[in-house]
């Protein structure tokens, strides 16, 4: 346990400690992407055929770390917000100055090798784990924490991030007890970032203690401070990568997996050139400048999206643009570790140096800022187009941030509504909740035209309903959350009918006729998802209805069902199969369709049927599939026996 730190509880300290939390997730996402920019591509870049697919792997772990690390951030942002406060965008330049974290959290940018996996290690392990720094990473001497208690907020002393955020879990219960629910949590939760505008596990409103401790004790079963145990952790995911590296260099003593990028690059002669790389080269510089200010409009966009009330267009349009900006950021950090730095450091590669802006505190809503953002990615656009097109990476790049220069011309259309400040919890208050039953599991819900069945086991969360019938599905609410009659009953059964897992049923009350079988039987292959069906289904031999989204990732709970694990287990696989030489026309494309799963084994399916990649292209006409439901099959989507091999149960 924690011990209780010498602080005065206020509402001030407590916002202090949490752009500490910010500042430390965004310089951990920041390493982590820069190690993964540096990795070595295939077989063309040196690397052998395994030592490529182990690579392969390692980069798309990292990434995934760092995706995580700005899940975390969104959800310190969402605490601070929640609190009254004005989240924290900004962090100092690489390398950091000693004091702004505590001694033994150091952090720089460097390139992935031996020592760098082990600082990643390091930086993750759990409280009580002895594994050491990577060489290179020197802990400096000194106390942050205050000595006696006072008004000025101060900093505190942590050995692990995983200990940080158990103190953060303290002060937010304790708060609680001083202030109150209400009064401790009194920002307007229409200003947090939340699925309607990103899909990130941190970005779940805040509304109380309870989902404030949620948040953070998510990041630390997440990522910082998981135990041992937590196979999923970024500890464990380092050191998964560290005994594969391992093994790899027993193989191979040569075996070198990234490219010799920079450490700490800087685009100017640095006052203190001691740990730092002044790149010279031109070509690589233009390529990082442009890559940094892509980073830095990101954040003046994300930033600007905790001043715009949601769900609205244009709190939408800021987010995904700051989304795909780091898409293009990504290919030209990636390009840039490939090409040198210049005369003055021979054998050394250049390397993306994440250059903060001087303030990336969040634009007022309006005209200004909109327009702002219109001319910054013009010139991000221009600039990119300047530079060298025959670099694909970059090409990429340059192509995707055009896109997005005329997506963001959208902000010169938009005014500023009225801002609207409730309480999340009141727009199902503010009416009369309808009648609802719990019937065999499922949620009965009666309106004057149709009645509404949910079955929350099935449901996979793909949003048709929130977004298509905003007003009848209301989103992150508590209490009653279906109103079917807040919308006309054709257009509500037509969005039902979206639904893809049939979570979401319905019944009329009019005698009219209800929801007919598809004239095309289609089993849809979701990328690194389910299966999608679509037919008149009997599922286990007992008829099923019209829709089901089946598990393909072997991991789910609540199988033949997808429950959603495929994202916990970061499932990867495609979803576009290749279209193979069953393809000619089916007389007959409608018909009963029988999924019968296998013990332990795969879905043994049987009817008139359509396979299609998740775009819709056809990938097979068939009348009888064996569907792999392990994750492990190499000829996806079908069974090739892996499923024995790997021990797949499926009960």
């Amino acid at each position: 346990m924690v011990a209780e730190p010498v602080l005065t509880p206020t509402r001030e300290q407590l916002i202090h400690a949490l752009y500490e939390a910010a500042e430390l997730e965004h310089n951990l996402m920041c390493t982590y992407l820069y190690a993964a920019f540096s990795l070595k591509d295939g077989e063309s870049e040196g690397l052998s055929a395994e030592e490529a697919e182990a690579v392969k792997r390692w980069r798309r772990a990292i990434l995934d770390v760092a995706i995580d690390e700005m899940g975390h951030l969104t959800a310190v942002w969402n605490i601070t917000a929640a609190l009254g406060g004005q989240p924290a965008f900004g962090r100092d330049n690489f390398p950091l100055d000693p004091g702004g974290l505590p001694g033994r959290v150091v952090v720089k940018l460097a390139p992935f090798n031996m020592d760098v996996l082990q600082h990643f290690i390091h930086l993750e392990r759990p409280e009580g784990s002895d594994e050491p720094d990577g060489a290179g990473f020197q802990h400096f001497s000194f106390k942050r924490g205050a000595v006696k208690p006072r008004l000025t907020p101060m900093a505190i002393d942590y050995d692990t991030v995983g200990q940080f955020y158990q103190t953060m879990e303290f002060a937010l219960k304790y708060m609680t007890d001083k202030f109150g629910e209400k009064d401790l949590f009194c920002g307007d939760p229409g200003l947090q970032l939340s699925p309607n505008e990103i899909d990130l596990r941190g970005a779940k409103p805040v509304l109380c203690s309870k989902t404030a401790i949620a948040a953070c004790a998510a990041i630390i079963t997440e990522g910082e401070g998981a135990s041992e145990e937590s196979q999923n952790s970024h500890y464990c995911r380092f050191r998964n990568i560290r005994d594969e590296y391992q093994a790899l260099l027993a193989k191979n003593p040569d075996f070198v997996p990234a490219h010799p990028a920079a450490t700490n690059p800087v685009l100017r002669r640095p006052p203190i050139a001691e740990g730092r790389v002044w790149l010279e080269d031109e070509a690589a510089t233009a390529i990082v400048d442009v890559a940094n200010a892509a980073y830095q409009t990101m954040l003046r966009l994300i930033a600007y999206s905790y001043s715009v009330h949601g769900p609205s267009p244009e709190k939408n349009l800021a987010v995904d643009l700051g989304i795909d900006l780091m898409k293009a950021m990504t290919l030209l950090g990636e390009s840039a570790a490939r090409r040198p730095a210049g005369p003055s450091n021979p054998g050394c590669n250049a390397g993306m140096s994440f250059t903060a802006l001087r303030d990336s505190a969040p634009f007022t809503q309006g005209a200004s800022a909109r327009r702002f953002f219109a001319e910054r990615m013009n010139e991000l656009s221009r600039y990119a187009a300047r530079l060298d097109q025959s670099d694909m990476r970059v090409a990429r790049a340059a192509g995707l941030i055009k896109a997005l220069a005329l997506r963001a011309q959208r902000f010169t259309a938009m005014t500023t509504a009225p801002a609207v400040t409730t309480d999340a919890a009141s727009p199902a208050l503010a009416k009369p909740a309808p009648p609802s039953a719990m019937v065999d599991g499922a949620e009965v819900v009666d309106g004057e035209a149709v009645q509404i069945i949910y079955h929350g086991k099935l449901c996979i969360h793909s949003r048709f309903c929130v977004t298509g019938a905003p007003k009848v599905f209301l989103a992150n609410v508590q209490g009653p959350w279906i109103h079917p009659d807040d919308m006309d009953a054709e257009e509500l059964m037509a969005v039902s009918r979206e639904c893809p897992s049939g979570a979401i049923q319905y019944r009329r009350k009019d005698g009219g006729r209800e929801e007919q079988p598809p004239p095309v039987n289609l089993i849809s292959v979701r990328e690194a998802g389910p299966y999608a069906f679509r037919g008149d289904l009997s599922i286990d031999g007992k008829p099923f209805g019209y829709r089901a989204t089946l598990c393909r990732c072997g991991a789910s709970k609540n199988k033949p069902f997808c429950d959603g694990s495929h994202h916990d287990v970061h499932f990867d696989a495609s979803g576009e199969p290749p279209t193979g030489d069953k393809t000619d026309m089916l007389a007959v494309r409608d018909g009963p369709l029988e999924v019968t799963p296998q013990l332990d084994g795969p879905l043994m399916v049987r009817g008139n049927m359509e396979i299609i990649s998740g775009t819709g292209r056809m990938v097979a006409r068939r009348q009888a599939a064996r569907l792999c439901r392990c994750g492990h099959s190499n000829t996806k989507p079908y069974c090739d026996g892996t499923h024995a091999k790997v021990g797949f149960r499926s009960t």
